[in-house]
């Protein structure tokens, strides 16, 4: 047992680090979109949950919003209370990208837009839209996310969900949307995701597309946040996994050593940024 526990330690520290490495950034347009966009280059759509004093609560209450805040290590996680610099992250990532039919709820609940979108978006074969984007549709309304949280992105009806107030959360949804807009067979690449271990691979994309982003675009402070965040994320995903499906016996301790393994490969690289700045600017020194 101890060497399973081992392995599977080492085996989560080396993909979690390489699951969220990112590659150099790409920015995409409607042209790289294979499908119908007709409101592409528009500004996103927006919904805006009202606020309500017991449902924004809830993440002090529900356990599974609490368990998210300590496996990530931060309070905003499924927080339903979110500031205008995290919706503004999401809604510039989709304009930069083209993203316009994209919706953005935000702690929103809306079961009738969310059946219409679903059944509306031609995008998505009706051989995989139909029982599978139905499934969806019944998950988002019999567990609503305005209570459960669980920030994501659904190709069915093309709509991010924002829960929490972290940015680097949002733009990990916003990569997904990206993703699925590239995908030629997005049916095929939606059900793919249900796959054991091959969620890893949309997860890493998302990841990587959120942090090259960021490094692009964003503070250093702000990439910083990102490594924090995602690392640790993509360990939750990579966990489960192995979990589930290899190291059954040691569900728990193999999830908690992925978690814990993307924290530590996280602040090594955020870490490593402060580094590489010194190193720059010491070399523009000496130009």
């Amino acid at each position: 047992m101890k060497t399973s526990l081992c392995k599977a330690a080492i085996i989560g520290l080396i993909l979690t680090a390489a699951g969220c490495a990112t590659v150099p950034y790409e920015p995409t347009s409607v042209t790289d979109y294979p499908g119908r966009y007709p409101q592409a280059e528009n500004h996103p759509q927006v919904a805006r949950g009202r606020p309500s004093r017991v449902l924004d609560a809830s993440d002090w209450y529900w356990p599974g919003s609490l368990l998210g805040k300590l496996l990530l290590w931060n309070g905003k996680v499924d927080s339903h209370q979110i500031s205008e610099e995290t919706i503004q992250a999401a809604i510039v990532f989709c304009q930069r990208h083209d993203l316009g039919d994209t919706m953005i709820r935000v702690n929103a609940y809306s079961v009738a837009d969310e059946w219409r979108r679903t059944f509306a978006n031609d995008n998505i074969g009706p051989i995989w839209r139909y029982p599978l984007g139905f499934l969806a549709w019944l998950q988002y309304t019999a567990l609503p996310g305005r209570f459960f949280g669980g920030d994501n992105y659904n190709p069915y009806s093309n709509t991010i969900n924002l829960y929490s107030d972290l940015a680097p959360i949002a733009l990990h949804e916003a990569g997904h949307a990206q993703d699925f807009a590239r995908r030629k067979n997005k049916g095929l690449y939606a059900f793919l995701y249900m796959v054991p271990f091959v969620n890893l691979y949309h997860e890493a994309v998302a990841s990587s597309t959120a942090l090259s982003y960021v490094e692009t675009y964003e503070s250093v402070a702000q990439q910083k946040q990102a490594y924090h965040l995602l690392y640790p994320a993509y360990g939750t995903y990579l966990g489960g996994n192995l979990g589930e499906y290899v190291f059954t016996a040691a569900y728990y301790p193999v999830y908690l050593g992925s978690v814990a393994a993307g924290h530590v490969a996280g602040r090594i690289r955020a870490a490593s940024l402060s580094q590489e700045i010194a190193a720059e600017d010491t070399s523009d020194g000496r130009d």
